[in-house]
């Protein structure tokens, strides 16, 4: 199935939204871990909302495992209680194209031919309710020429030795005596899934997956990739225990 593609449009996102959701079982044996809520709302809605709040107008989907009751619950179009704009959901049927799902560099790769020269990407499984997709940090990226602006948290008690470290020059470093969590939440340049950096045949027709994480490493070794400290509220909500954990905060 074709990507609807896209031209001169501006404030794009990307959700990751395609994983089976391992850790999660058995939640997700039969709901996709997006549809997870979080105070009676699904977990990728607390993302849209972030994204509608700060005036992101388009928002591509990436999905594979039950991924139908994503764009049915949701359809083309999100619009937030109070709010009279929506925003432009579009989809990347992993599922329906290739029977599985692509991993993150995978499915950004699938999903280009649909975004723009400049777009977010975030998970659709983090819940960060307080984060602001700012566009100063659009454009601040836009006139750099770096490849990535990622967001990092403090380390969670699952990743306590962290992924990447932070220069005094807002430097995403590979190795660090200080190393912070990657958010998941960054501002990409397509440059970065092109060639030197990501071999897949653009637009990924044969279903390749491959992780993000070797493409953003390879960018930072040559000073390509900034990072900032996010210290708002942050949960990867990958586990039952971490999601019961936020219902019951108040």
């Amino acid at each position: 199935m074709a990507i609807e593609q896209t031209s001169n449009q501006e404030n794009q996102a990307f959700i990751f939204a395609a994983g089976r959701g391992k850790r999660m079982r058995p939640l997700t044996d039969i709901t996709p871990k997006p549809l997870l809520k979080i105070h009676n709302k699904p977990l990728i809605e607390w993302a849209m909302d972030g994204l509608h709040r700060s005036g992101i107008e388009r928002v591509l989907i990436n999905t594979a495992w039950l991924g139908d009751q994503v764009s049915t619950t949701f359809g083309t179009s999100y619009l937030p209680h109070g709010s009279t704009t929506p925003c432009k959901l579009t989809y990347s049927h992993e599922g329906l194209d290739f029977g599985h799902a692509l991993e993150t560099a995978g499915g950004v790769v699938r999903a280009l031919p649909a975004l723009e020269d400049i777009f977010w990407v975030l998970a659709g499984d983090v819940f960060a309710p307080s984060f602001t997709f700012d566009p100063a940090a659009l454009r601040r990226f836009t006139l750099s020429a770096k490849l990535a602006h990622i967001w990092l948290v403090p380390n969670p008690s699952h990743n306590l030795e962290g992924d990447f470290g932070l220069s005094p020059k807002g430097l995403a470093l590979n190795s660090s005596d200080i190393k912070w969590t990657y958010s998941t939440i960054g501002l990409y340049r397509k440059a970065l899934f092109a060639s030197p950096y990501c071999q897949i045949v653009p637009g990924n027709p044969y279903g390749q997956s491959a992780p993000l994480a070797p493409l953003l490493r390879s960018a930072i070794q040559k000073d390509l990739v900034s990072a900032e400290i996010f210290n708002g509220a942050w949960t990867d909500v990958g586990t039952p225990e971490r999601l019961s954990a936020l219902n019951s905060q108040r």
